[in-house]
């Protein structure tokens, strides 16, 4: 089965919007555009390569996948030798790209498949088959159609030290209630976050409530005095 693996810039305050530019998404008047890029350094890049080192295919919202289009598919060409997008390039280009949205015939970028109208099934259906990882970057929307269905098998989260109080988030009250295991986290010099997630079964409960002692345990205690 193949696994569907998230990962996601994320403030403290759970705003997921526009990390990497002014111009990425400004919409509802969004102005913090680029958040991301200050607080970047080379153990967060390091983290990223890390998560690309393995196969993957990429699955998208559509939003995620314009602005990936736009760039991805000329950085291969225009990056200098040495530079991280150059390789970043070559895998999203090879990648198969699994869309999202409701215009199949807009999608251009190689590789390219709609998920068709109904995303949840499709998604099931990918999962069963055999193949690399399902890879979902940004993507908020879809995201929380796989919280709520509990589709997510891997969840990478880069925790970046800010609250911007307005923005699209990631989580809503729609999610499936779910048990994950830290699987690993590191922090980088300039204060991010990255913690790995693995999907580990169900929620349980319990009480830090007193429970009234029964008789037996009564006689115990006596006997102990």
């Amino acid at each position: 089965m193949r696994r569907i693996v998230v990962s996601e810039f994320i403030t403290l305050d759970g705003v997921i919007q526009a990390p990497g530019g002014p111009d990425e998404d400004r919409s509802g008047g969004f102005a913090h555009g680029g958040w991301l890029v200050p607080h970047s350094d080379e153990t967060s890049g390091a983290a990223v390569d890390e998560i690309l080192a393995a196969p993957f295919d990429l699955l998208l919202g559509r939003r995620t996948y314009d602005i990936f289009a736009a760039h991805w598919p000329y950085a291969e060409a225009n990056a200098a030798p040495e530079e991280g997008d150059r390789t970043i390039a070559r895998k999203f280009n090879a990648a198969a790209k699994y869309v999202a949205t409701h215009a199949p015939d807009t999608l251009t970028w190689q590789h390219s498949e709609a998920l068709g109208p109904d995303i949840v099934t499709r998604l099931h259906e990918l999962k069963r088959a055999d193949g690399p990882a399902l890879l979902v970057y940004g993507s908020g929307v879809l995201v929380r159609t796989l919280l709520a269905n509990d589709l997510i098998d891997t969840l990478h989260l880069f925790i970046f030290p800010i609250m911007l109080g307005k923005g699209k988030r990631l989580f809503d009250d729609g999610a499936v209630p779910a048990a994950f295991r830290l699987a690993k986290t590191v922090a980088s010099a300039k204060g991010v976050v990255i913690a790995s997630y693995e999907r580990a079964g169900e929620v349980t409960t319990g009480s830090f409530a007193l429970a009234t002692p029964s008789e037996a345990e009564i006689a115990r205690r006596a006997r102990n005095a």
